[in-house]
């Protein structure tokens, strides 16, 4: 998007305090979740993520170019899921819920068969995820089996208060105000984005923003959209395009480097 054009998400809530990084690593992509088709039992191996640097007097959060993204075995049919014992696995390293992990892999890998070249890593879908809504459970909500958000997530009204101004766009379809846009469900899209790149990530043949698949997908896609994500540059692009803050870029490439370290290898 442009810079006078709003930005796709605002988050349901101010994000939690995190130390104040000044220069911070893009988060390294780890390998592709494993297809349920692959052979291979368990995840394929993982490169070595990068460190945080070193904190500097930087006036700006800068980004180290990642590793490419370790390909899965083979391209994975449309309607794959994720390999279970790869998601139990980094469920339980990373602490991300593990329906919402699934929802995450799952736009992974249809996006490494709709652009490879993207090269978007889970974790850091997962890290929006978890600066957005922590993974579907802001403000007491849960995820259900079919991926959907009870009760949904909906943010304040972005009535130029502290946030953007952007009047209604949707009649209070998604949002349930007429008056204002407030960004909705797990990936925080405000209802004129989700216009634009609404998506079914579940098969279901419905779009629904408060539904952790499809917005996966849905954000994975807005993020491709600027164009590749495998060095520092396309990464931080893609991610300032999100939402543009300085300090939303650090924090999702902290979170997302936090999630890879945790991963067993």
């Amino acid at each position: 998007m442009s810079a006078p054009e709003p930005p796709a998400v605002s988050p349901a809530a101010p994000v939690e305090p995190a130390d104040p990084v000044l220069i911070t690593p893009e988060p390294s992509p780890l390998p592709s979740p494993v297809d349920l088709s692959t052979p291979t039992p368990t995840p394929v191996p993982q490169p070595a993520p990068t460190t945080p640097a070193a904190h500097t007097a930087s006036a700006a959060p800068t980004t180290q170019a990642p590793a490419r993204t370790t390909a899965p075995t083979r391209v994975p049919p449309p309607g794959s899921r994720p390999d279970p014992t790869w998601l139990s696995q980094v469920a339980d390293a990373t602490g991300v819920p593990r329906r919402a992990l699934e929802a995450y892999a799952t736009a992974t890998l249809t996006l490494q068969r709709e652009k490879a070249s993207c090269s978007l890593g889970w974790n850091t879908l997962a890290a929006i995820g978890q600066i957005e809504s922590r993974h579907g459970s802001y403000g007491g909500a849960r995820l259900a089996a079919d991926g959907s958000t009870n009760p949904r997530i909906i943010g304040p009204a972005l009535n130029g208060e502290g946030f953007a101004s952007i009047p209604d766009t949707d009649k209070g379809a998604l949002d349930g105000d007429a008056t204002w846009d407030r960004a909705v469900g797990p990936m925080q899209f405000i209802p004129s984005t989700w216009r634009s790149y609404g998506a079914d990530g579940n098969g279901d043949g419905a779009k629904d923003p408060h539904n952790i698949d499809d917005a996966a997908l849905a954000a994975g896609r807005y993020l491709c959209a600027s164009g590749g994500m495998g060095n520092a540059g396309g990464w931080r692009n893609a991610v300032i395009g999100y939402n543009r803050s300085e300090q939303y870029l650090a924090d999702v490439a902290r979170v997302a480097n936090e999630y890879a370290m945790r991963v067993p290898r």
